[in-house]
């Protein structure tokens, strides 16, 4: 559904792809995919805060070794500390596939950040959005497909349009425009913060209470997050190395 409504507003800029494009493409897409799939099954089995701190784990790895400072290296390690508080192993109730599924879905954010840096400085607007959302859902086909085949009413096809727009359509674009005016640095602060919206919406959506021992975990990834900007701009020789981008703003 996420595709058709993209396919509505944007058109695939397929015209523009150069051969040195198409493996950044498909990766970007799978990787949409599994991040997306890894995600929803992960927070089946563990609670909100905790998979989108655990996930957070990929793009903040990422910033840190995207700088050249070697005290960066830090804050992944403060991160995962928040992480062992968030999941309390101590207390015997540590889901190892929810916590699997929370890692590959952090591992697959990591690569989307560096794959739609790349494909940002080949295509502007969501023009992309329009190629990658569709090999997305193909990539989530091969598991949906068995799941939903026999459940597919109005209603659900309905239910489903609206999902898309809250994810992928209203996020991934969102998140492109923001990313063309704002410092990448500005742009990861407010992702920074992305863990603690997902326990406050776990508390007032979901009801699930986190410890004081979880708060404070929370607060050491977020805490992370925001230390791993300071240095996280690119380097402005990497764009110059890189074609013109193409212009498809809607």
């Amino acid at each position: 559904m996420g595709a058709v409504i993209l396919f509505a507003i944007a058109r695939p800029p397929l015209r523009f792809i150069q051969r040195s494009d198409v493996l950044p493409v498909l990766g970007l897409g799978i990787t949409t995919g599994v991040m997306t799939m890894a995600f929803l099954a992960a927070i089946e089995q563990i609670p909100l805060g905790t998979a989108v701190a655990v996930e957070f784990l990929g793009p903040l790895t990422v910033a840190a070794f995207g700088s050249h400072a070697r005290m960066a290296l830090l804050w992944p390690t403060l991160a995962l500390l928040g992480v062992v508080l968030l999941t309390e192993p101590w207390q015997g109730s540590f889901n190892v596939a929810g916590l699997a599924w929370a890692v590959l879905s952090g591992v697959s954010w990591g690569a989307y950040i560096l794959l739609t840096q790349r494909i940002g400085d080949r295509f502007t607007g969501i023009g992309a959005l329009s190629m990658t959302i569709p090999l997305a859902s193909l990539t989530a086909a091969i598991v949906g497909i068995p799941q939903a085949s026999r459940n597919v009413t109005f209603e659900t096809l309905a239910i489903a349009a609206g999902l898309a727009i809250l994810l992928p359509v209203l996020p991934f674009a969102l998140e492109m425009l923001a990313l063309r005016r704002m410092t990448t640095t500005a742009f990861g602060t407010f992702m920074a913060l992305e863990p603690a919206v997902g326990v406050l919406l776990g508390l007032i959506i979901l009801n699930q209470q986190p410890s004081a021992t979880q708060v404070v975990g929370i607060s050491l990834v977020v805490l992370a997050g925001v230390a791993a900007q300071r240095g996280g701009q690119r380097h402005k020789g990497a764009d110059e190395k890189m074609p013109s981008p193409v212009n498809l703003e809607i």
